[in-house]
């Protein structure tokens, strides 16, 4: 039995693409699509606009993984910042909370992932080999492992912490204000600023 098309093929691609966005189902993506083409003056031409800007100008910092329109990005370029203390996080949306949370002035390191066998990624699918270089070249006197509680997120600090055991460089961990199996993104900023101030050697 087919289904009835609703809409010309523009539209239905436009539907298609916003179900891909995490946090869109098809149900929310239609009413997306539908309020877009509503305000199309006022919000559909601005944000195809913003979209075709991001896609020239937006890249990854090839120093911390961080993505925005600079490289190396303004977190790592920032003078005020500490350089002796890097948070490791897992994904840049844990960087933005973090920065949110406004808790720490230090730098970053985005690993892109964890480590989960199951789903064939290893130590080499992530950045893992750029941070042990970082820390080599000195200059970093504590590591925040600031990743999500959850076993992979453990499993990954542990192999970091293995990597790191012949550099003089203090490893800590998130406080246990970050529940068992949270994550970063989903946290309030209170919550994360007192993570970060109880946190605790590894």
């Amino acid at each position: 039995m087919s289904t009835k098309r609703i809409a010309g093929p523009e539209i239905e691609k436009l539907i298609q693409l916003l179900a891909k966005v995490p946090g869109l189902g098809p149900r929310s993506a239609r009413r997306a699509a539908l309020h877009m083409i509503k305000k199309k003056d006022q919000l559909m031409g601005p944000l195809a606009a913003a979209l075709a800007e991001a896609v020239d100008k937006v890249t990854e910092c090839s120093v911390c993984g961080n993505v925005d329109t600079v490289d190396p990005c303004s977190i790592c370029t920032d003078p005020r910042r500490d350089d002796t203390t890097l948070i490791v996080v897992e994904d840049v949306s844990d960087l933005w909370a973090l920065e949110r949370a406004g808790a720490m002035n230090a730098k970053y390191h985005v690993l892109g992932g964890t480590l989960s066998p199951l789903d064939g990624i290893g130590p080499d699918d992530l950045n893992i080999k750029k941070l042990v270089d970082r820390i080599a070249e000195g200059g970093v006197s504590e590591l925040i492992l600031a990743v999500n509680a959850t076993v992979e997120g453990q499993t990954t600090a542990h192999y970091i912490t293995d990597q790191l055991s012949g550099f003089e460089v203090k490893v800590t961990r998130l406080a246990h204000g970050v529940p068992v199996g949270g994550e970063l993104d989903y946290l309030d900023e209170g919550t994360l600023s007192a993570a970060l101030r109880s946190r605790t050697n590894f």
